[in-house]
């Protein structure tokens, strides 16, 4: 259980109230999220919620030829296990941990009680994420139909970085291929484009970003669209 001054970086967690923070902390357990590790598989009961800190997980979904795609990307900004707000233990994508970090996990049976509680706020907070994620989602699938691969890559990069205070991390081609559901030589090329104008810097699996407003201003409408749903994260 986390100590009740721990400060919470989740931004679901933190908009509670001292108050109904403390009614939830007996039912908190801080997790570790190592890189790669797989909190649910698609079609796997949804034993627990989590709530990222500094952590990123990737909601992708796998066709049978073999293609990964990421749908969705969670942070600091929102909680994974969202069917079990909506009323569904099942999930219908896998959750990967595509950057290490911590978060706050909850059984989701006690999600549910804690739910039950009229007007909880936490439910409130919930629901805003949702509709920010559904955006998300639906924004992603256009945008993996429409746009560049170089214009897909700087959104990716964007969004996780509003989700991960760093401008560098550890990233393979293999693995953003993966989330943009393209092939690896194509995300090498999107990455020298990229870094030929000055915007990152790309060499051995790490990636910098080193113009956040010109990165900004290169990728596709999908990233502002995406970002304007979220608010400031």
């Amino acid at each position: 259980m986390p100590k009740e001054n721990v400060v919470i970086k989740n931004q679901i967690l933190a908009a509670l109230s001292p108050k109904d923070y403390k009614r939830l902390l007996s039912n908190l357990e801080f997790v570790p999220l190592p890189l790669g590790e797989i909190l649910y598989k698609s079609g796997d009961v949804i034993e627990y919620v989590y709530f990222p800190g500094d952590g990123l997980v990737s909601l992708v979904t796998h066709m049978h030829d073999g293609t990964t795609i990421e749908v969705g990307l969670i942070g600091r900004d929102g909680m994974v296990g969202i069917p079990v707000l909506l009323g569904d233990d099942i999930a219908f994508e896998e959750a990967i941990v595509q950057i290490e970090g911590s978060a706050v996990r909850m059984k989701s049976s006690l999600l549910k009680e804690a739910l039950k509680r009229n007007h909880s706020p936490l439910l409130t907070e919930l629901l805003l994420y949702t509709r920010s994620l559904m955006k998300q989602i639906a924004q992603t699938a256009a945008c993996n139909r429409l746009h560049t691969v170089e214009e897909r890559l700087a959104r990716w990069l964007l969004m996780s970085h509003d989700r991960q205070e760093t401008h560098e991390r550890r990233l393979t081609q293999e693995f953003i291929s993966n989330m943009l559901g393209t092939r690896r030589a194509s995300v090498g090329s999107a990455a020298t484009a990229l870094q030929t104008q000055g915007l990152i810097h790309y060499s051995r699996g790490h990636i910098s970003i080193l113009k956040r407003k010109e990165l900004e201003a290169f990728a596709c409408e999908c990233y502002q669209a995406v970002n304007g749903s979220n608010g400031a994260l």
